[in-house]
């Protein structure tokens, strides 16, 4: 069991090296050309239907279970376990289109 440890550490920290010496070696300073960003977003492109799609699609989903939810809230009739569940799932709903929705926005500020 040692053996696996010290081999399982040990191609870690060898993947570790070779990540460091290909992180040294690139210049991260140098310009992008015109071609380069044309090729980026060419290859982007697709990437960005399928997001586009999946969060339209999750939105017409979510719109669906904040009306399942509101409907359990209304017909609830003074179970609070019926109540607290329809609110954690509007909650959940909401907390996961604020999440789908500001996903690009994050990811430009982080990059750019």
């Amino acid at each position: 069991m040692k053996s696996k440890t010290y081999a399982i550490l040990g191609l870690v920290f060898l993947a570790f090296f070779f990540a460091m010496q290909f992180c040294l070696a690139v210049d991260f300073n140098q310009d992008i050309s015109n071609e380069d960003k044309e090729a980026f977003d060419e290859m982007l492109d697709p990437v960005l239907k399928i997001y586009n799609f999946a969060k339209y699609t999750a939105t017409v989903i979510a719109v669906v279970v904040l009306l399942f939810a509101g409907i359990t809230y209304i017909t609830s009739a003074g179970d609070p376990a019926k109540r607290e569940k329809a609110k954690n799932m509007a909650m959940y709903v909401i907390i996961g289109l604020v999440v789908i929705w500001a996903a690009p926005l994050i990811v430009n500020f982080i990059v750019g």
